[in-house]
């Protein structure tokens, strides 16, 4: 993309963006918070942009009188000053090009939405269970650094301190436009501690990100669930196993079912087996959607399904490998703490890329 096309594009949006100042100046729609909080967001993501396309045309102009001072400047001193600002502008402008270029993609309509993140293990049986506990760990930590909020909603516990499944919600800025990078199939490979002869074995745990959705949104007919309570199993306070609290809800024509047990309240599982049913619901929904367009209008990187296998943690390398988008970093270990940035901002610059292409063809 030239400069003279993001220049109109920017100017094509200084009138929308008008109009998203005026809607958040008229008091009623605070009165519906989804709404309020779509048009805020856009609005300050709007407001980044022309402050990054600002500063951008502020560096390429420095750029240029760099280099026509390189051109006609005689003391070696000045020019030798000149050539390293001019390396730090273009570095500079070049990262406010790609921002900018993000920033102008088609937005994703569920960039505004919360979250809801499943793991489960797969393949590789308690070492399975150990690395699921060990992503929600790295989750965790990531939530932690982007001051989002995480709220586990359900989770069960494998004998050996694993997750047999955790089902967790985030909520904050740009949540799923950068966690929806993480749906898919994730592969460990490392010695296990019950291993005695030292050999690396391969487990595979599968994440879920799936944006939030009202029972409103989806037009759920309460006829067409069917809710079941009963006794909670497994590890608990006394009013867990010995009271009904444990709710199972099945979308009939769906086939969807939820269970939500971890609550002593009843009341408190079928809140949070309603807001998973619905995010499943949405999911399979957008997903019927997305089938239904051209193949060659599908994402060339991956459809981001639970099956898919998007990456690996090679334990003995240090290695993190992400597939989709053929990236190594030798940082195991900080990924893990939950510096994840380092593996997404390039993932989502990559992305960015063939979004472009795909629109300029």
């Amino acid at each position: 993309m030239t400069p003279q096309e993001i220049s109109g594009y920017i100017d094509n949006l200084k009138d929308h963006f008008k109009g998203l100042e005026q809607r958040l100046s008229d008091p009623s729609i605070y009165s519906k918070p989804p709404e309020a909080k779509a048009v805020s967001q856009e609005h300050r993501k709007l407001d980044n942009l022309f402050k990054d396309f600002t500063a951008w045309e502020t560096a390429l102009t420095e750029i240029d009188e760099n280099k026509l001072m390189l051109q006609e400047e005689d003391d070696e001193e000045l020019k030798e000053m000149a050539s390293a600002e001019l390396e730090d502008l273009e570095f500079k402008a070049e990262k406010l090009e790609s921002s900018i270029q993000l920033a102008l993609l088609p937005p994703d309509p569920n960039d505004a939405r919360n979250i809801i993140v499943e793991i489960r293990p797969a393949a590789g049986g308690d070492e399975a269970a150990l690395f699921a506990g060990e992503l929600l760990r790295l989750y965790t930590h990531y939530a932690e650094n982007k001051k989002w909020k995480l709220e586990v909603l359900d989770q069960t516990a494998s004998d050996l301190g694993g997750i047999k499944s955790v089902a967790f919600s985030l909520s904050g800025d740009n949540v799923y436009s950068r966690m929806k990078y993480e749906s898919g199939v994730h592969r460990v490979q490392r010695v296990p501690t019950t291993e005695s002869g030292g050999r690396t074995h391969t487990s595979t745990v599968t994440v879920s990100v799936m944006p939030e959705a009202e029972e409103v949104e989806l037009n759920l007919d309460p006829l067409e669930l069917r809710i079941d309570v009963f006794r909670a199993s497994g590890p608990g306070g006394q009013c867990v196993n010995t009271t009904d609290s444990a709710v199972r809800i099945t979308h009939e024509p769906t086939g969807v079912c939820v269970v939500s047990q971890q609550e002593k309240s009843q009341h408190r599982n079928r809140e949070i087996a309603m807001r998973i049913l619905c995010a499943r619901l949405l999911e399979v929904k957008q997903q019927e959607e997305a089938d239904k367009q051209a193949a060659d209008k599908r994402s060339q990187v991956g459809t981001g399904d639970r099956s898919e296998r998007i990456r690996t943690y090679n334990y003995p390398q240090n290695r993190v490998t992400d597939h989709r988008y053929n990236i190594t970093l030798y940082h195991l270990p900080r990924v893990l703490e939950g510096e994840l940035d380092i593996l997404l901002d390039p993932i989502i610059s990559i992305d960015c890329e063939r979004q472009l292409e795909a629109l300029n063809k």
